[in-house]
C-alpha cells in the first residue's frame, strides 16, 4: 500500500512504498572510499523529507524526476540525519517528470522522534526541528 511522505516514521524495516517528486540534489561525494552519495529534497502532496540516493542513483535521478519506491526505509544514516531510501532491498523507478502537486513543509527528516511510551517497537513525533528543510531551503 502506498503511504503519503506524512505518514512515515522512523523505523528499521523496508515498508515505505510511495511517489514522490525530486526538488534538489546536493553534491554526490565518496563514502567509506568506495560508495558514492548524494542528498537529496523530494517531496509529495503531504510533506517533504531528505532522500538518501546511493552509488548509481546519484546519476539516475535529477530534480523534476517523479520516482517510486517500493520498500524503502526510513532511519538514521551514518551521519545520524533521518533519511528515506530504498536501502539494499527496496528499489526506485523513475514513472514521469515535472507535474506533481508537493509540499515543502513539514519536512519529516527536520522533526525528532521519540519511542513511544506505549509501544517502543513504534517512534512517534516529539518536536519540530524546523518547518522546513535546513539543508536545502525552500524555493521562491
Amino acid at each position: 500500500m502506498q503511504k503519503c511522505l506524512k505518514e512515515m516514521m522512523p523505523a528499521a524495516r523496508n515498508n515505505i512504498n510511495t511517489q514522490f517528486i525530486v526538488l534538489e540534489k546536493g553534491r554526490t561525494t565518496l563514502e567509506g572510499g568506495q560508495n558514492k552519495t548524494c542528498l537529496g529534497l523530494v517531496a509529495d502532496e503531504s510533506a517533504s523529507v531528505h532522500f538518501q540516493f546511493w552509488n548509481e542513483e546519484c546519476e539516475a535521478f535529477h530534480p523534476g524526476d517523479i520516482v517510486r519506491l517500493c520498500n524503502g526505509i526510513f532511519s538514521y544514516n551514518r551521519n545520524n540525519h533521518l533519511v528515506l531510501r530504498a536501502g539494499k532491498r527496496g528499489n526506485l523507478d523513475k514513472v514521469g517528470e515535472f507535474t506533481m502537486l508537493f509540499v515543502e513543509s513539514p519536512n519529516m527528516s527536520e522533526i525528532s522522534w521519540i519511542p513511544d511510551p506505549n509501544n517502543s517497537a513504534i517512534y512517534i513525533q516529539h518536536s519540530l526541528i524546523s518547518p522546513c528543510s535546513r539543508i536545502f531551503p525552500p524555493m521562491l
